[in-house]
C-alpha cells in the first residue's frame, strides 16, 4: 500500500466499489465482496483502488486478479503475507467519482440516487431515499418516511422499477413515483 497522492480526490468523495472480505491463501491474496456492476472492469490487474487503513488513505494497485465464485480474489502490490492481507480484511475499497464509466440513459449510480426527494404524482412528499437495495432487476429505494400526521416515522421500500418511479433526476434531486393503490402502505416498516 502507498500513500494516496496530495492531490488525489478526498476520501469522502470516492464511491464504494467492493470490500475486503478475507485474506486467501497464504501469499497475501484478498477475497473482495463487490459492491459495483461492473466488477471485471474494475478489479483487473493494473487498475488501482484506494482503502484507508488506521485512517489513512492508501493506493492499492491490482498486480493479479481472478474470480472464484463470483468474487474477484486480488493479489495487491506490497501485500505478499497472509498476516497482511488479514489486515485489510473489512476495509472498503472506493474510487474516485470521475473514474466511473458513463452509464446509458436511464440508468442511475445507487450514490446519485440517495438523498432524492421522493414525492407521489401527485405532488405528495414520500421521503428521502437512503440507500438503494436488491439485486440487479429488482433494486429498492429505502425511503426514510417523511414525518405523518400522527409523528410517526420509519422506511418504506419502493421498488425501483420504470412503470413506479416514472421520473428520475438525480441532478434536481427528486424521484417521482406513481405507486399503485397501497403500494407505499403495504412497504411501510417502523
Amino acid at each position: 500500500m502507498t500513500p494516496n497522492d496530495p492531490d488525489a480526490t478526498p476520501w469522502d468523495e470516492m464511491i464504494v466499489v467492493g470490500r475486503i472480505a478475507r485474506a486467501h491463501g497464504n501469499r497475501g491474496q484478498v477475497i473482495v465482496n463487490v459492491e459495483t456492476d461492473f466488477p471485471d472492469r474494475r478489479f483487473r490487474p493494473g487498475s488501482t483502488l484506494h482503502a484507508a487503513a488506521d485512517g489513512q488513505p492508501q493506493r492499492l494497485e491490482i498486480v493479479a486478479a481472478r474470480f472464484h465464485g463470483g468474487r474477484p480474489v486480488l493479489t495487491l502490490e506490497g501485500v505478499d503475507t497472509m498476516d497482511q492481507a488479514e489486515a485489510l480484511a473489512g476495509l472498503e475499497l472506493r474510487v474516485p467519482e470521475s473514474e466511473l464509466p458513463v452509464l446509458p440513459p436511464g440508468s442511475f449510480y445507487h450514490h446519485t440516487l440517495t438523498g432524492c426527494a421522493v414525492r407521489t404524482v401527485e405532488g405528495v412528499d414520500v421521503g428521502t431515499v437512503t440507500a438503494v437495495s436488491g439485486s440487479s432487476g429488482a433494486h429498492r429505494l429505502l425511503v426514510r418516511r417523511a414525518g405523518d400526521p400522527d409523528g410517526s416515522t420509519g422506511e418504506i421500500d419502493v421498488p425501483l422499477a420504470a412503470p413506479i418511479c416514472v421520473q428520475v433526476d438525480p441532478e434536481r434531486r427528486v424521484i417521482v413515483v406513481d405507486p399503485p393503490k397501497g403500494l407505499l402502505e403495504l412497504n411501510r416498516r417502523r
